[in-house]
Protein backbone atom coordinates (compact mmCIF):
# COMPACT_ATOMS: atom_id res chain seq x y z
CA UNK A 1 0.00 0.00 0.00
CA UNK A 2 1.24 3.36 -0.98
CA UNK A 3 1.72 5.51 1.94
CA UNK A 4 2.67 9.51 1.69
CA UNK A 5 2.64 12.08 4.63
CA UNK A 6 2.95 15.78 3.67
CA UNK A 7 2.80 19.15 5.30
CA UNK A 8 1.56 22.44 3.76
CA UNK A 9 2.06 25.56 5.62
CA UNK A 10 0.78 28.86 3.75
CA UNK A 11 0.07 32.55 4.28
CA UNK A 12 -1.71 33.92 0.35
CA UNK A 13 -5.20 33.07 0.12
CA UNK A 14 -4.46 31.95 -3.42
CA UNK A 15 -2.23 29.10 -2.01
CA UNK A 16 -4.12 28.11 0.19
CA UNK A 17 -6.78 27.55 -2.22
CA UNK A 18 -4.54 25.97 -4.22
CA UNK A 19 -3.61 23.50 -1.16
CA UNK A 20 -7.39 22.83 -0.98
CA UNK A 21 -8.41 22.56 -4.88
CA UNK A 22 -5.77 19.57 -4.82
CA UNK A 23 -7.03 17.52 -1.85
CA UNK A 24 -10.56 17.73 -2.60
CA UNK A 25 -10.93 18.49 -5.96
CA UNK A 26 -12.21 21.95 -8.13
CA UNK A 27 -13.55 24.68 -6.64
CA UNK A 28 -13.38 28.35 -7.01
CA UNK A 29 -12.93 30.68 -4.50
CA UNK A 30 -15.33 32.93 -3.37
CA UNK A 31 -14.15 35.06 -0.74
CA UNK A 32 -11.95 34.71 2.35
CA UNK A 33 -9.63 37.07 4.45
CA UNK A 34 -6.08 38.63 3.13
CA UNK A 35 -3.64 37.88 5.15
CA UNK A 36 -4.58 34.01 5.98
CA UNK A 37 -1.73 31.58 7.86
CA UNK A 38 -2.47 27.93 7.08
CA UNK A 39 -1.52 24.37 7.80
CA UNK A 40 -2.70 21.40 6.60
CA UNK A 41 -0.63 18.03 7.20
CA UNK A 42 -1.70 14.52 5.22
CA UNK A 43 -1.43 11.10 5.07
CA UNK A 44 -2.30 8.87 2.13
CA UNK A 45 -2.61 5.27 2.40
CA UNK A 46 -3.22 3.87 -0.84
CA UNK A 47 -6.78 5.58 -1.76
CA UNK A 48 -7.89 6.58 1.75
CA UNK A 49 -6.51 9.76 2.76
CA UNK A 50 -6.62 11.78 6.43
CA UNK A 51 -6.06 15.43 6.39
CA UNK A 52 -5.81 17.78 9.08
CA UNK A 53 -6.54 21.58 8.49
CA UNK A 54 -5.98 24.06 10.98
CA UNK A 55 -4.69 28.05 11.67
CA UNK A 56 -5.95 31.22 11.40
CA UNK A 57 -7.98 31.60 7.91
CA UNK A 58 -11.84 32.16 6.88
CA UNK A 59 -12.63 31.45 3.58
CA UNK A 60 -15.82 30.56 0.86
CA UNK A 61 -15.49 28.39 -2.04
CA UNK A 62 -17.84 26.58 -4.58
CA UNK A 63 -16.92 22.77 -4.91
CA UNK A 64 -17.55 20.42 -7.81
CA UNK A 65 -18.88 17.20 -7.23
CA UNK A 66 -15.60 15.21 -5.06
CA UNK A 67 -16.82 12.09 -6.22
CA UNK A 68 -15.78 10.68 -2.36
CA UNK A 69 -17.14 10.59 0.19
CA UNK A 70 -15.57 13.29 2.62
CA UNK A 71 -15.87 12.83 6.54
CA UNK A 72 -15.00 15.18 8.80
CA UNK A 73 -14.55 15.79 12.62
CA UNK A 74 -14.35 19.70 14.02
CA UNK A 75 -11.96 20.85 16.38
CA UNK A 76 -12.58 23.94 16.87
CA UNK A 77 -13.96 26.97 14.61
CA UNK A 78 -17.07 26.93 12.78
CA UNK A 79 -17.45 24.50 9.69
CA UNK A 80 -20.31 24.99 6.68
CA UNK A 81 -21.32 23.40 3.82
CA UNK A 82 -24.78 23.39 1.73
CA UNK A 83 -26.29 21.24 -0.67
CA UNK A 84 -29.13 20.17 -2.36
CA UNK A 85 -30.92 23.56 0.05
CA UNK A 86 -29.74 22.13 2.94
CA UNK A 87 -27.37 24.33 5.47
CA UNK A 88 -25.32 22.61 7.95
CA UNK A 89 -22.96 24.35 10.56
CA UNK A 90 -20.49 21.86 12.40
CA UNK A 91 -19.45 23.36 15.75
CA UNK A 92 -16.52 21.86 17.84
CA UNK A 93 -16.64 18.18 18.16
CA UNK A 94 -19.32 17.21 15.59
CA UNK A 95 -18.87 14.57 13.05
CA UNK A 96 -20.15 14.81 9.88
CA UNK A 97 -20.14 13.88 6.35
CA UNK A 98 -19.47 16.90 4.02
CA UNK A 99 -21.32 16.46 0.95
CA UNK A 100 -22.52 13.47 -1.61
CA UNK A 101 -20.12 12.23 -3.66
CA UNK A 102 -21.95 13.18 -6.81
CA UNK A 103 -23.44 16.86 -5.58
CA UNK A 104 -21.34 20.04 -5.83
CA UNK A 105 -21.96 22.36 -2.94
CA UNK A 106 -21.00 25.68 -1.00
CA UNK A 107 -18.89 25.39 1.86
CA UNK A 108 -16.75 27.91 4.07
CA UNK A 109 -14.27 27.80 7.14
CA UNK A 110 -13.34 30.06 9.84
CA UNK A 111 -10.40 29.61 12.03
CA UNK A 112 -10.90 25.75 11.94
CA UNK A 113 -9.01 22.78 13.84
CA UNK A 114 -10.70 20.45 11.10
CA UNK A 115 -9.85 16.86 10.37
CA UNK A 116 -11.08 14.95 7.31
CA UNK A 117 -11.70 11.10 5.83
CA UNK A 118 -11.77 10.61 2.58
CA UNK A 119 -13.40 7.61 1.17
CA UNK A 120 -13.80 6.29 -2.50
CA UNK A 121 -16.79 4.56 -3.20
CA UNK A 122 -14.46 1.96 -4.45
CA UNK A 123 -12.99 1.27 -1.17
CA UNK A 124 -16.44 1.03 0.62
CA UNK A 125 -17.49 -1.60 -2.02
CA UNK A 126 -14.85 -3.69 -1.20
CA UNK A 127 -16.53 -4.16 2.29
CA UNK A 128 -19.92 -3.96 1.02
CA UNK A 129 -21.04 -3.46 -2.68
CA UNK A 130 -22.94 -0.46 -3.43
CA UNK A 131 -23.37 0.91 -0.29
CA UNK A 132 -24.25 4.49 -0.10
CA UNK A 133 -24.67 6.68 2.77
CA UNK A 134 -27.86 8.68 3.38
CA UNK A 135 -27.61 10.89 6.10
CA UNK A 136 -24.93 13.75 6.70
CA UNK A 137 -24.83 13.01 10.88
CA UNK A 138 -23.80 10.36 12.70
CA UNK A 139 -26.89 7.99 14.25
CA UNK A 140 -25.97 9.54 17.96
CA UNK A 141 -23.16 11.04 19.91
CA UNK A 142 -21.65 8.00 21.03
CA UNK A 143 -21.32 6.46 17.72
CA UNK A 144 -19.79 9.72 16.58
CA UNK A 145 -17.35 9.84 19.34
CA UNK A 146 -16.30 5.78 18.97
CA UNK A 147 -16.13 6.90 15.09
CA UNK A 148 -13.93 9.20 15.50
CA UNK A 149 -11.33 7.76 17.82
CA UNK A 150 -11.11 4.63 15.55
CA UNK A 151 -9.98 7.23 12.96
CA UNK A 152 -7.37 8.57 15.42
CA UNK A 153 -6.27 5.53 16.05
CA UNK A 154 -5.73 3.83 12.58
CA UNK A 155 -4.38 6.98 11.41
CA UNK A 156 -1.70 7.58 14.06
CA UNK A 157 -0.93 3.80 14.96
CA UNK A 158 -2.17 1.32 12.97
CA UNK A 159 -1.69 2.15 9.38
CA UNK A 160 1.58 4.32 9.71
CA UNK A 161 3.16 1.28 12.00
CA UNK A 162 1.99 -1.78 9.75
CA UNK A 163 1.81 0.42 6.32
CA UNK A 164 4.28 -2.54 5.43
CA UNK A 165 2.07 -5.93 5.98
CA UNK A 166 -0.74 -6.11 3.46
CA UNK A 167 -2.86 -8.53 6.28
CA UNK A 168 -2.72 -5.83 9.04
CA UNK A 169 -3.65 -2.55 6.14
CA UNK A 170 -5.96 -4.32 4.99
CA UNK A 171 -7.95 -5.14 7.91
CA UNK A 172 -7.20 -1.89 9.08
CA UNK A 173 -8.92 -0.02 5.93
CA UNK A 174 -11.80 -2.78 6.92
CA UNK A 175 -12.53 -1.63 10.19
CA UNK A 176 -12.54 2.14 9.08
CA UNK A 177 -15.27 1.63 6.65
CA UNK A 178 -16.81 -0.74 9.01
CA UNK A 179 -16.91 1.50 11.46
CA UNK A 180 -17.88 4.51 9.14
CA UNK A 181 -20.80 2.24 7.47
CA UNK A 182 -22.00 1.64 11.85
CA UNK A 183 -21.27 5.50 12.43
CA UNK A 184 -23.82 6.81 9.48
CA UNK A 185 -26.78 6.03 7.90
CA UNK A 186 -26.50 4.44 4.73
CA UNK A 187 -28.34 1.71 2.76
CA UNK A 188 -26.44 -1.54 3.67
CA UNK A 189 -29.89 -2.56 5.67
CA UNK A 190 -31.83 -3.09 2.49
CA UNK A 191 -33.38 -6.35 2.60
CA UNK A 192 -32.15 -8.75 0.09
CA UNK A 193 -33.65 -9.18 -3.54
CA UNK A 194 -34.98 -12.42 -4.68
CA UNK A 195 -31.70 -12.55 -6.76
CA UNK A 196 -29.18 -12.54 -3.51
CA UNK A 197 -31.80 -14.87 -2.14
CA UNK A 198 -31.37 -17.28 -4.92
CA UNK A 199 -27.50 -17.13 -5.48
CA UNK A 200 -27.22 -17.86 -1.57
CA UNK A 201 -26.85 -21.68 -1.76
CA UNK A 202 -24.57 -24.06 -0.56
CA UNK A 203 -22.71 -24.48 -4.20
CA UNK A 204 -21.78 -20.61 -3.93
CA UNK A 205 -20.48 -21.17 -0.38
CA UNK A 206 -18.12 -24.32 -1.07
CA UNK A 207 -16.54 -21.84 -3.68
CA UNK A 208 -16.04 -18.93 -1.03
CA UNK A 209 -15.14 -21.35 1.51
CA UNK A 210 -12.14 -22.44 -0.93
CA UNK A 211 -11.27 -18.98 -1.90
CA UNK A 212 -10.53 -17.70 1.68
CA UNK A 213 -8.54 -21.39 2.97
CA UNK A 214 -6.24 -21.11 -0.24
CA UNK A 215 -6.05 -17.06 0.16
CA UNK A 216 -6.14 -16.63 3.70
CA UNK A 217 -2.84 -15.61 3.92
CA UNK A 218 -2.95 -12.75 1.40
CA UNK A 219 -4.75 -9.47 1.31
CA UNK A 220 -8.81 -10.51 0.38
CA UNK A 221 -11.59 -8.43 0.69
CA UNK A 222 -15.60 -9.31 0.86
CA UNK A 223 -15.67 -8.12 -2.83
CA UNK A 224 -13.09 -10.83 -3.76
CA UNK A 225 -14.64 -13.50 -2.09
CA UNK A 226 -17.59 -12.70 -3.80
CA UNK A 227 -15.84 -12.38 -7.43
CA UNK A 228 -14.58 -16.06 -6.31
CA UNK A 229 -17.40 -17.42 -5.36
CA UNK A 230 -19.49 -15.68 -8.64
CA UNK A 231 -22.08 -13.70 -6.29
CA UNK A 232 -23.16 -10.62 -4.95
CA UNK A 233 -22.05 -9.48 -1.56
CA UNK A 234 -25.33 -9.49 -0.35
CA UNK A 235 -26.05 -13.33 -1.79
CA UNK A 236 -22.36 -14.08 -0.14
CA UNK A 237 -23.35 -12.43 3.32
CA UNK A 238 -26.62 -14.18 3.28
CA UNK A 239 -25.04 -17.14 2.39
CA UNK A 240 -22.92 -17.27 5.17
CA UNK A 241 -25.76 -16.40 7.95
CA UNK A 242 -27.72 -18.80 6.53
CA UNK A 243 -25.21 -22.13 6.89
CA UNK A 244 -22.15 -20.92 9.25
CA UNK A 245 -23.91 -18.08 11.28
CA UNK A 246 -21.27 -15.56 10.56
CA UNK A 247 -20.11 -13.09 7.85
CA UNK A 248 -17.35 -13.82 5.12
CA UNK A 249 -14.54 -11.76 7.01
CA UNK A 250 -15.67 -13.80 10.33
CA UNK A 251 -14.83 -16.74 8.65
CA UNK A 252 -11.58 -15.25 7.17
CA UNK A 253 -10.75 -14.23 10.62
CA UNK A 254 -11.48 -17.98 11.95
CA UNK A 255 -8.97 -19.34 9.47
CA UNK A 256 -6.29 -16.75 10.07
CA UNK A 257 -6.68 -17.10 13.56
CA UNK A 258 -6.42 -21.30 13.00
CA UNK A 259 -2.98 -20.28 11.03
CA UNK A 260 -1.78 -18.66 13.83
CA UNK A 261 -2.73 -21.53 16.19
CA UNK A 262 -0.45 -23.63 13.87
CA UNK A 263 2.59 -21.05 13.59
CA UNK A 264 2.20 -20.82 17.64
CA UNK A 265 2.69 -24.92 17.64
CA UNK A 266 5.69 -24.30 15.24
CA UNK A 267 7.59 -21.99 17.20
CA UNK A 268 7.39 -19.44 13.56
CA UNK A 269 8.12 -16.40 15.62
CA UNK A 270 6.81 -14.42 18.57
CA UNK A 271 3.17 -13.84 19.91
CA UNK A 272 3.31 -10.05 18.35
CA UNK A 273 5.37 -11.31 14.86
CA UNK A 274 2.97 -13.92 14.48
CA UNK A 275 -0.15 -11.72 15.26
CA UNK A 276 1.08 -8.77 12.72
CA UNK A 277 1.66 -11.72 10.23
CA UNK A 278 -2.17 -12.93 10.39
CA UNK A 279 -3.11 -9.52 10.52
CA UNK A 280 -3.42 -8.07 14.12
CA UNK A 281 -2.07 -4.65 14.93
CA UNK A 282 -2.41 -5.14 18.27
CA UNK A 283 -1.23 -8.58 20.19
CA UNK A 284 -3.47 -7.86 22.97
CA UNK A 285 -6.48 -8.17 20.87
CA UNK A 286 -5.17 -11.35 19.08
CA UNK A 287 -4.93 -12.93 22.49
CA UNK A 288 -8.33 -12.05 23.13
CA UNK A 289 -9.31 -13.54 20.29
CA UNK A 290 -6.98 -16.59 20.60
CA UNK A 291 -8.17 -16.98 24.37
CA UNK A 292 -11.55 -17.07 23.03
CA UNK A 293 -11.16 -19.94 20.73
CA UNK A 294 -9.03 -22.06 22.30
CA UNK A 295 -9.24 -21.27 26.09
CA UNK A 296 -5.31 -20.99 26.63
CA UNK A 297 -3.44 -17.45 25.80
CA UNK A 298 -1.09 -17.75 22.68
CA UNK A 299 1.92 -17.66 24.94
CA UNK A 300 1.30 -20.87 26.46
CA UNK A 301 0.74 -22.43 23.31
CA UNK A 302 4.25 -21.09 22.15
CA UNK A 303 5.79 -22.24 25.45
CA UNK A 304 4.44 -25.78 25.13
CA UNK A 305 5.42 -26.37 21.59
Amino acid sequence: MQHVEQVVEVTDLDAAHEVLNAAYGQMRLNAGIEHPHMRMSSRIHGDIRFDELHGHISLEVSVDPMLNYVFGHNGAGVVYYGSGGEDRFWLPGEVFLSAPPESSFVGAIADPRLSTVTLPQSVIDQVVDGARFTSFRPASPQVAAAWWSTCVHLRDVVLPNFEDNPLVAANAIGLLVSTTLAAFPNTTHAAPTSADRRDAHPRSLRRAVTFIEDNAATDISAADIARAARVSIRALQLAFRRYLGTTPMGYLRGVRLSCAHEDLRAGNGSVTEIAARWGYARPSVFAAHYRAAYDIPPSQTLRSR
